[in-house]
């Protein structure tokens, strides 16, 4: 058996982009990407992605130039997961919701040859442009005009080269540009949270290929869903999604906006199975006004990641029928490598408690080699007891290659010890499944207690009162930091949740200030941007837009602390927790 090994008909690269020949001939008439008005089938979207990416090499795109989009959620970013590195470029999908300096630090860094964007973000694009040093060459820029919004925009030029006509420059028959290796890279994509220093994550055509296939596994899709794109294919390459949708020949509905009415709509004219979306979306669909949300005449399947759901936001949405499954990962893995793995048995336990075993991270995907939680001084891994936290390492083929240009960083966070390191901070419970604590950088010390944010934001999210809750560190000169919270409500509750959090939590975890605010700052991938929080004065006094700011002072003698609570209004009555 020594003798045998790799030849040329078993070791084909593994890559994702071969799949969409296959759905063209199983689903050929079946319907590919839906967008309003427009319907395409598996067939047709075969010879777009074809054209897409015969045109590229004809604009003199080729291995390993870097293309970029700006996009919403239309067909035409679905096309570009195939169509881009089908011509051996490496697609970079760029966050709509950065500002101008943002954009133009990523081109510049990635070094994009070409730039696809929608006319509601060209503005955003030229501002970007203007940034460029002068000495930078700009990409070219190829217009994604948007037939259903033509009364928004006036239509391009006809010297401008726009997506549509780019692909009548396109050949159907062309031969795609295959990985001459599986590590090649093929998509480069860049964190939220990104700065003047970029951190540009590339993943290679086997590693998508690996977290495409396992995400399908795990998640049990069945051959021919319909699947709803409330979750922006530019987070993480939609963790994924784009390709494994291919696999079983699912309808790709796309949305280019996310409305809680838009998405009960959908899922009621399309028969949406599946979908996915940070816990701002379950949130969000859990707590729309009652005129809002339709009643599920189908089993609609969710799976969240990309933040700890609270258990109170996964109980709300599984009971208006809502299934929901629970996964982690990262920009750098691709996709969800962790999944909460359901056990039939739990299904006799009460609803309060099923939503607790759901919000914990779970366990390794089919396709991770190896999960553990190690601790910082020891480097060694955390007893399996629910409470001793340490930093989440991974190992396993979904895993990036690196950073871009970045040497350092990419020796930071995959290390000699051949784990990479999160950032993450968890605990491994009795069973074996790993929840998250906190990033490293959230975890709170106060007065020498641990304090994980995540954890105390999970028992505020348990008040009904509660729409959002966001916990950080505010310094104290006794204590070192104690915990500030910043609240959304639904109602004008703010007595009855502090009273409430008193009772639930160990005294060192209540947050000793609270600021209530109408709606709290998101990061572009709709998590909460606790960055921001940081850094906004109404951990200290009150700001425009806060509604009502909730202190406590802390008195300590005997070891006793006691809690005294007043509430400072700073707007007019009629805007309160509005």
């Amino acid at each position: 058996m020594e003798k045998l090994g790799a030849n040329p008909a078993n070791s084909c690269p593994l890559t994702p982009l071969g799949i969409l020949a296959r759905a063209a001939v199983v689903f050929a008439d079946c319907p590919s990407v839906v967008y309003r008005a427009t319907v395409f089938t598996w067939s047709q979207t075969y010879r777009r992605c074809l054209c897409l990416a015969s045109a590229l090499s004809a604009l003199g795109v080729s291995r390993r130039d870097v293309v970029s989009v700006l996009l919403p959620n239309v067909p035409a970013m679905y096309e570009a997961h195939f169509g881009v590195p089908m011509s051996g470029a490496v697609l970079n999908t760029i966050n709509t919701r950065l500002d101008a300096r943002t954009v133009a630090v990523l081109l510049r860094h990635s070094g994009s040859r070409l730039v696809f964007v929608d006319p509601a973000l060209l503005p955003l694009l030229d501002d970007a442009l203007l940034l460029l040093p002068s000495e930078h060459s700009a990409p070219r820029v190829v217009l994604v005009e948007d037939p259903h919004e033509k009364d928004q925009f006036p239509p391009a030029p006809a010297t401008d080269l726009t997506y549509e006509r780019l692909l009548e420059m396109g050949d159907p028959e062309f031969k795609w540009v295959r990985p001459a290796s599986e590590w090649d890279p093929m998509v480069l994509n860049y964190p939220s949270g990104t700065t003047a220093a970029p951190k540009g994550v590339v993943h290679c055509h086997r590693g998508i290929f690996l977290v495409t296939m396992v995400s399908l596994v795990d998640w049990a899709v069945p051959p021919r869903p319909t699947f709803l794109w409330t979750l922006p294919m530019f987070h993480a390459n939609g963790w994924s999604f784009p390709w494994g949708m291919a696999v079983v020949g699912a309808t790709n509905v796309c949305l280019r906006r996310v409305d809680p009415k838009d998405v009960y709509a959908a899922i009621t004219d399309h028969g949406v199975t599946h979908l996915c979306g940070a816990p701002v979306v379950l949130s969000m669909l859990a707590n729309a006004p009652e005129g809002v949300r339709k009643p599920l005449h189908r089993k609609v399947r969710i799976m969240t990641a990309g933040s700890p759901p609270p258990a109170a936001v996964l109980h709300r949405a599984e009971a208006l029928g809502f299934e929901v499954s629970h996964g982690y990962g990262l920009t750098k893995t691709g996709g969800h490598v962790v999944s909460c793995a359901w056990k039939g048995e739990w299904n006799k336990l009460p609803a309060s408690e099923r939503a607790r075993l759901k919000a914990r991270q779970g366990v390794p995907t089919p396709g991770m080699a190896e999960v553990d939680i190690l601790d910082g001084e020891t480097s060694r891994s955390v007893p399996w007891d629910g409470a001793t936290m340490g930093e989440i390492v991974l190992r396993g083929g979904c895993v990036m290659l690196g950073y871009l240009n970045d040497s350092e960083a990419t020796k930071a966070a995959i290390r000699d010890d051949g784990w990479f390191y999160t950032g993450d901070v968890g605990v491994m419970h009795p069973d074996g499944y790993l929840e998250i604590r906190d990033r490293s950088k959230d975890v709170l010390i106060s007065g020498g207690e641990n304090i994980s944010s995540v954890e105390v934001e999970s028992m505020l999210y348990g008040h009904p009162a509660v729409s959002e809750a966001s916990v950080v560190a505010r310094p104290d000169e006794f204590c070192g930091e104690t915990p500030c919270a910043f609240m959304s409500l639904k109602e004008d509750a703010a007595g009855t949740v502090m009273a409430w959090s008193r009772e639930r939590m160990a005294g060192y975890m209540v947050p000793k200030t609270v600021v209530f605010r109408s709606e709290l700052p998101k990061t572009s991938t709709g998590k909460v941007h606790k960055y921001v929080l940081r850094k906004l004065p109404g951990r200290w006094a009150p700001l425009a837009g806060v509604a009502a700011v909730a202190r406590c002072s802390v008195r300590h003698g005997n070891g006793q602390r006691a809690l005294t609570w007043w509430t400072a209004l700073h707007t007019p009555s009629s805007e309160h927790f509005q």
